[in-house]
């Protein structure tokens, strides 16, 4: 897989994509990831990829122009172009998964006040935000997402089970971890979990992944609504509790 990150601000793109699984997922030439400058893509000599907005108003806007000849320079018939935006739509683990098999993104990091429309209308394939709040710019989008769709290529998690179970993988939370010591100031870790019995301890997990789920995401449940077995905890669980 190969991504593309356009932007401005190219040394904290590069240097995250320097560091731990997406530094090692390169080195294994499993993803290959670049940045790239937008200002090499502007035609004038001060470089100026930005300017004020027709019909006034505060801030500067990307232009079209540098942003076309860029993506013009690195597209090919297997990239998919996507603009990270307030107004895109959601990024989730169902989207992760579905970027991850893509062989080909450029991931245009926003900045300012926005971009010019007509980069939207003609040049990326979608629009996609991180969550309802703003940013200064695109670049710790731009990376966020690309962090979540290299960790699903096959080969990239020394265990592909790690994927699985992580949180959002099957519309729940992750069940709650623990490590040594067993005990640790009288806190001590589930009896379960040091049973052996695989069988009990997978059960506990999926129940724990449940609780979590309703308590602190009860969106995902409507989403992703419980199976028989799982409307039994919950019932349990309620009538324990008095509910």
């Amino acid at each position: 897989m190969r991504i593309d990150i356009v932007t401005l601000f190219t040394k904290v793109c590069a240097e995250y994509a320097g560091e731990s699984i997406l530094k090692r997922a390169g080195e294994q030439g499993l993803v290959e990831i670049r940045v790239i400058n937008l200002r090499d893509y502007t035609p004038d000599r001060h470089r100026t990829a930005d300017d004020r907005p027709y019909g006034g108003g505060a801030g500067m806007v990307l232009k079209a122009e540098p942003l076309f000849e860029a993506v013009g320079d690195l597209k090919t018939p297997a990239s998919r172009v996507v603009l990270l935006s307030p107004r895109g739509r959601l990024f989730d683990q169902e989207q992760a998964l579905r970027l991850s098999r893509e062989p080909h993104l450029i991931l245009i990091a926003g900045r300012y006040e926005g971009v010019d429309e007509r980069v939207s209308e003609f040049l990326v394939d979608e629009e996609i935000s991180i969550g309802d709040y703003i940013l200064t710019g695109g670049e710790l989008p731009a990376l966020a997402v690309a962090d979540s769709v290299v960790r699903l290529l096959p080969g990239v998690l020394g265990d592909p089970e790690s994927a699985v179970d992580e949180s959002f993988s099957r519309g729940r939370l992750e069940y709650p971890q623990y490590t040594r010591p067993e005990d640790y100031r009288g806190m001590k870790v589930p009896p379960v979990l040091l049973s052996g019995d695989h069988e009990a301890v997978a059960r506990w997990r999926a129940r724990e992944a449940l609780m979590l789920t309703r308590e602190r995401r009860p969106d995902l449940l409507e989403k992703h609504p419980p199976d028989e077995e799982e409307e039994k905890w919950l019932e349990e669980k309620d009538k324990k509790e008095g509910k």
